[in-house]
């Protein structure tokens, strides 16, 4: 078998932790698909005292992440720290300056960098990979990019926040207040101690601003998104909504229109939708991530992912 693949991890929350624990249970299933074994040589986070989910005892720590694309022995930086400045852009630049491959699931970091770092990785011709930016264990990227590639895309839109989701779904199941639910929702570990990034539809806009580059050809235009979150939506909202054959959802769509003047332009918001009974997505419910892309000959695609955002 070939040499081994050596990937170095930034970042070790609940993602990172995540990808040691596939890596270590999937060893020779992983090595077999890839043809040559996945080996995690280097590892650094924020905190090295932090409490773990995992043991990562057998792997070498550097307290500073962004020399981790910089040493001899990695081939691969996974980038799983978040957030699109401070030290993961900065983790990821130099990673691919280094000439190395980097694979990130930070959706900030590629709607407000991702055309910078992909001209850099295009000069350096190495890869750079973000699949799990969007929708988490969905393959939506590569289903838009590869195995729908002959269609044109009339409208892509979903379900992208999971917290939004089950705060939505849980006021229509229970009649509880939205206040009520997102405490709960932080409880369980679905919302964060400070939740506006999910709530104000923030997180929602990054996703779709990757989507619609992905699906129409464009730059990522995180700036351009109209975005509306669920702060507002009451019980009551989603009461009359359903009397009238409707549930709520917080939707995020990119589209292109020509406004009746023969230029097409693409329109991105972020907001919620009155979603009728027998659509998909308004069966989707709890932590849940949908995707669904409407081509001109493949018709309705759906992705659906079960995450925690």
């Amino acid at each position: 078998m070939a040499e081994p693949l050596r990937i170095a991890l930034a970042g070790l929350g609940t993602v990172g932790a995540g990808v040691i624990r596939l890596v270590e249970a999937n060893a020779a299933l992983i090595a077999r698909r890839a043809g040559r074994p996945i080996e995690i040589v280097a590892i650094s986070a924020r905190d090295r005292s932090k409490r773990r989910s995992v043991d990562i005892t057998p792997y070498t720590w550097e307290d500073d992440m962004v020399i981790l694309g910089e040493r001899a022995d990695v081939d691969v930086v996974v980038e799983l720290v978040g957030g699109s400045d401070g030290s993961a852009p900065a983790c990821a630049r130099t990673t691919i300056e280094a000439g190395k491959a980097l694979v990130t699931a930070n959706k900030a970091m590629i709607a407000h960098h991702g055309l910078e770092l992909a001209s850099k990785a295009e000069a350096a011709k190495v890869p750079l990979k973000f699949e799990a930016a969007v929708a988490g264990g969905i393959p939506v990227i590569k289903g838009l990019r590869e195995g729908a590639a002959a269609n044109e895309f009339e409208r892509v839109y979903g379900i992208l926040n999971g917290t939004c989701n089950y705060i939505l779904s849980t006021m229509e199941d229970t009649g509880r207040d939205f206040a009520d639910v997102l405490s709960e929702a932080q409880a369980k570990g679905y919302a964060e101690a400070d939740p506006a990034f999910d709530i104000e539809g923030t997180d929602a806009a990054h996703k779709l601003s990757i989507l619609a580059a992905i699906a129409f050809g464009t730059a990522v235009d995180f700036r351009s998104v109209e975005t509306t979150g669920i702060t507002r939506i009451l019980a009551a909202d989603i009461a009359q909504a359903r009397t009238l054959g409707y549930v709520i959802r917080l939707i995020g769509m990119a589209e292109t229109d020509t406004n009746g003047d023969g230029v097409e332009r693409l329109f991105q918001r972020v907001q919620p939708h009155l979603v009728p009974f027998d659509h998909p997505l308004a069966h989707v419910d709890g932590a849940t991530n949908a995707v669904v892309a409407e081509g001109n000959f493949s018709g309705r695609l759906l992705f659906q992912w079960r995450g925690r955002r």
